[in-house]
């Protein structure tokens, strides 16, 4: 009776949270933005993971490739799989010192820390999903270990009290691997108030750039090859666009200077306009400068950040008919949609929008209401996840009722024994 009143009056949670990402692209957005939001709503936040505490600046995503270009893949994934027991040893420090009540981790492949924290402590464990990494590098050519990496991928999805995949069309493929529906919760990307409470500057951006007077298409974020944007350049110049077409692109990756050269090549040059890394607080302004933003691209399982800050800020949309994009937007509504198959599909979109000033601002409008009424913001996101983790917390404690005063009487001896090593390492 008395944990239930407890429960009822507390109103903070002590979250361990643990991720393996070293890079500041969109991943430590993701850590950062519901990070920020927990501790926003007045619980704390205790980080495990690597690189230094506090924000870092945003770089372009790549890597350079550290170890693994100097070792054959498969040390480099058994040094993977051997980092767990290095997080594992990390956490349970962590744990030890500052006594969570639940634990957040940002799944890695290769890594079920987590997991084994949460057998060692009976702690909840929420495990956030962004991709099926095991499907991802063995599409891509770099997986060696692959029992090894479906173990422990496996270990990890099924071994969680609480999955969160970001899309649903993500959730399937986790729920093809043996995880109970019930303990799917899919929780998408958002966005921050910033995106939301009209401080953004696009006056200072055009002028920056020498963007007054011209129609802007525009795209942020780390660019590769595959995400199409050499289609954009395209119809720059296959003449189809007013004259003051520009494309403003924000960001870096391997694709650019080939997406250079082609401009050079087709004589459009001056209408394409490349600002390399952007920071964080550099994105609202730039996306409020943008006409028409370009989604040219998704991963069929993705929830895109870019997405949802194009969105926040009132801009007329293009982006893939798949249906991850089509859980959030409708075409025709809040989007202009365009279907992937189609070569020709993406340019008519631009081209259709670029035409109509009024199409573009309804459109726009109506996609900012859609991210409002969804409710699609970091805030939301983690006040999801505390009810889910209290949610979770509160189903242990009715376990171990359940279980009898001997196993109650083991786990309260447990925690003393835990306690006191804490004092003393302390």
């Amino acid at each position: 009776a008395v944990r239930h009143v407890w429960r009822k009056v507390r109103q903070q949670m002590k979250i361990l949270y643990h991720h393996r990402t070293k890079a500041a692209d969109g991943q430590y957005v993701h850590i950062a933005e519901l990070t920020g939001a927990l501790a926003g709503l007045g619980h704390e936040v205790v980080m495990v993971g690597p690189g230094a505490p506090g924000e870092r600046p945003m770089d372009s995503g790549g890597g350079s490739g550290g170890l693994r270009q100097f070792m054959p893949g498969w040390l480099y994934e058994l040094l993977e799989f051997g980092y767990s027991g290095l997080a594992l040893w990390r956490l349970w420090r962590a744990c030890r010192r500052c006594k969570p009540d639940a634990i957040y981790e940002r799944y890695n492949l290769f890594c079920p820390a987590g997991v084994w924290l949460k057998r060692l402590t009976g702690l909840p464990l929420a495990l956030e999903v962004n991709a099926p990494l095991l499907e991802e590098r063995r599409a891509n050519g770099g997986l060696r270990l692959q029992k090894l990496a479906r173990w422990t991928e496996r270990c990890a999805w099924r071994g969680a009290d609480i999955c969160l995949p970001v899309t649903n069309v993500l959730a399937g493929k986790v729920a093809a691997e043996g995880v109970e529906p019930a303990r799917l919760q899919i929780i998408p990307n958002g966005v921050g108030t910033v995106f939301l409470d009209g401080s953004a500057q696009p006056a200072l951006v055009r002028e920056r750039w020498g963007l007054n007077g011209k129609l802007v298409l525009g795209f942020t974020g780390f660019v590769r090859p595959w995400h199409g944007m050499d289609r954009a350049i395209d119809l720059l110049a296959d003449g189809r666009l007013p004259a003051n077409a520009h494309l403003l692109m924000a960001g870096d990756g391997p694709a650019l200077p080939g997406l250079r050269a082609q401009a050079e090549r087709l004589g459009v040059a001056a209408r394409v306009t490349f600002t390399g890394v952007a920071q964080r607080h550099e994105i609202p302004s730039l996306v409020a400068a943008f006409d028409i933003p370009l989604q040219p691209y998704v991963v069929p399982y993705a929830s895109p950040l870019k997405l949802f800050e194009y969105m926040a800020l009132g801009r007329a949309v293009v982006a893939p008919a798949t249906a991850n994009i089509q859980e959030v937007l409708t075409d025709g509504q809040n989007a202009l949609l365009f279907d992937p198959e189609d070569p020709a599909a993406f340019g008519d979109a631009i081209v259709r929008l670029a035409g109509d000033a009024a199409l573009r601002a309804a459109i726009g409008e109506a996609g900012r209401q859609a991210l409002l009424t969804q409710d699609l913001t970091w805030r939301r996101n983690a006040q999801r996840v505390i009810k889910l983790l209290e949610a979770a917390r509160a189903a242990k404690a009715d376990q171990a009722d359940a279980s009898g005063p001997a196993l109650a009487s083991a786990a309260q001896k447990r925690s003393e024994r835990n306690h006191r090593i804490v004092d003393i390492a302390g």
